[in-house]
Formats: C-alpha cells, sequence, structure tokens
C-alpha cells in the first residue's frame, strides 16, 4: 500500500535531543514484527475507500462500470487477512538489512542503506502482499462476488500462479517509489533542520515523509497502473502474461497520458495520509512492546 497506504519505509527519523525515533542499536525483531503489523492493518483498513477508488478509476472497463462510490469496502477481508503478514514481512526486513549495512549514521551512505533496506523489504514483502492484492482488487471491481469466491476461482482456474500475476510489475512499481522516496525525504528533513536550526521532530519528519510519499506517488502511478491492469486481466490475454511495458502501451493507445495517470489523485492521498497513521500505529506500538520487554526480570 505500499507510506504505504502508508509507507512502512518512513520508519527511522531523528528526533529533536539528537536520538533517533523508531530506530534500533540492534534489531527488536519481534517488536518490529508486531508493531509492523498493527501499523498495516490500521492504514489499509482506515483507507480501504480511497484504495477502491483507485483500483475502479485504473480497471479496463472504467470507473461507473466497475462499481462507482457503491460498494467501496468490498475486497476489504482480503485486505485485512493479508495486512498484517504483508507489513510485518516488510519491517523484519528492513530493520534487519538496515542492521546487517549497518553505517554510522554521519555518513553519506545512509540513504543507500535505507533503500537498500527498503528494497529488500518490497521483495519479501510482495511475496504476502501479490495474492492478498489480486484478490483484492478483482473483489473491488465485482463488488457482487465474494472474496472466498474469486480466491477459490483463481485457484481453480490460474492455479497458484494466478495469485501471483503481476508480482513482478509489483516489485517493479516499488522500488523506483524507494528511490525517489527517500533521497527527497532525506533532503526535506536536512532543509527544515537547516531552516530552524535544530535537528527535526518526528512529527516533523512525518510532514516530510509524506509530501516524498505523495510526490513519488505520483510519478510511479504509471507503474502503479500497469500493475493493476496484469492483474485485473483475463487469463490467457496478452496483458496477463505481466508484461509491464505491454501494459503500459496498451493503456498510451487506448487513454493517453490521462490513463497512465488514473487514479493519481486517491493515490497521492492514501499514500500521503497513510503516512501519518502508519508511522503513528508503528511507533506507539513498537514503544509498548519494548517497554514491556525492558520490564520484564
Amino acid at each position: 500500500m505500499g507510506l504505504r497506504p502508508a509507507d512502512p519505509r518512513l520508519i527511522t527519523w531523528t528526533d529533536s535531543r539528537g536520538g533517533v525515533c523508531g530506530a534500533m542499536d540492534r534489531p527488536g525483531f519481534t517488536a518490529s514484527l508486531v508493531a509492523g503489523g498493527v501499523a498495516g492493518v490500521a492504514v489499509d483498513l482506515i483507507l480501504f475507500p480511497l484504495d477502491t477508488i483507485k483500483t475502479r478509476l485504473q480497471s479496463p472497463q472504467g470507473f461507473n462500470k466497475a462499481g462507482g462510490f457503491h460498494g467501496i469496502y468490498a475486497g476489504v477481508p482480503s485486505a485485512a487477512i493479508g495486512s498484517f503478514p504483508n507489513a510485518a514481512a516488510f519491517f523484519i526486513t528492513y530493520e534487519y538489512v538496515k542492521w546487517f549495512l549497518h553505517t554510522d549514521s554521519s555518513s553519506y551512505l545512509m540513504p543507500v542503506k535505507h533503500m537498500l533496506a527498503a528494497s529488500a523489504g518490497e521483495v519479501v514483502a510482495c511475496l504476502i502482499r501479490v495474492p492478498s492484492e489480486v484478490v483484492k482488487q478483482r473483489a473491488q471491481v465485482s463488488a457482487s462476488s465474494r472474496t472466498f469466491h474469486i480466491f477459490s476461482n483463481i485457484l481453480y482456474t490460474e492455479g497458484v500462479q494466478g495469485l501471483y500475476r503481476g508480482y513482478k510489475s509489483t516489485v517493479l512499481r516499488e522500488i523506483p517509489f524507494s528511490l525517489v522516496q527517500f533521497p527527497l525525504w532525506e533532503s526535506l528533513k536536512a532543509l527544515w533542520s537547516w531552516r530552524q536550526d535544530h535537528v527535526v521532530d518526528c512529527w516533523q519528519s512525518a510532514v516530510c515523509g509524506a509530501f516524498a510519499g505523495g510526490f513519488a506517488a505520483a510519478v510511479t502511478t504509471p507503474l502503479d497502473v500497469a500493475k493493476t491492469r496484469i492483474m485485473l486481466a483475463k487469463a490467457g490475454s496478452s496483458t496477463a502474461s505481466g508484461n509491464v511495458l505491454s501494459a503500459l502501451h496498451g493503456v498510451w493507445r487506448t487513454h493517453g497520458l490521462s490513463g497512465l495517470f488514473a487514479g493519481v489523485f486517491p493515490r497521492m492521498a492514501a499514500i500521503s495520509l497513510g503516512g501519518f497513521i502508519f508511522l503513528g500505529a508503528y511507533e506507539q506500538t513498537r514503544s509498548l512492546l519494548l517497554e514491556v520487554g525492558r520490564e520484564r526480570p
């Protein structure tokens, strides 16, 4: 989602005392896993209507035929089931890779470390996210069908590989997202710190993250459109083969530039707004778990 729907990638930032909010000296894997999962569920459920609108705007049959504003919670069971393990998988990978690639906090390589960690997290998380996303998006454009019926129909007609249709396009969307988002996020934080003559607070970092995430969401929307078209394509069609360039060319040929950026505004809104929810839920949950862990004898 994924500020994916609030982005799990914005989990390390510096506070006004020079400490690091949400960062770990050593991987608190259990805390990261549970906190990431809770944050992921919170974001996906709260912002689900925006995601449905975005999917319907990007669908081949058009917004109205895909359901319009009717049944905007269609597919929510798939999102609810997949959110926790998806976000948890991202966080556990993200935190481990950051720890594994440990560098001095003042190093110019720090943004590179974050981008590598986020990219690794996406590759792993997509193993869980993509099946959930395929079922969810098909339910969103056919609100009359039950989520379990869609899931069983995919398995019956396409097998397990049908659940992973769009895996490559999803990864190809998320990695460029990280490459745009992280340098911009770091630059905005540095600029804000320079303007106020002290390191940004946690909430200020979240604001920078929301702007960076919204911008990254906008410029990667064509890749999101391609991913949606591939997941919703009829089995056996050329689009269903998963070729991202072919999907993009098909959208350009039939709908032009507006088609490539279909759903850009709800996508930007979901990712920007989701950042505040995700960051808040992740940090609060993780801090609570670590505090409980310290109190144990």
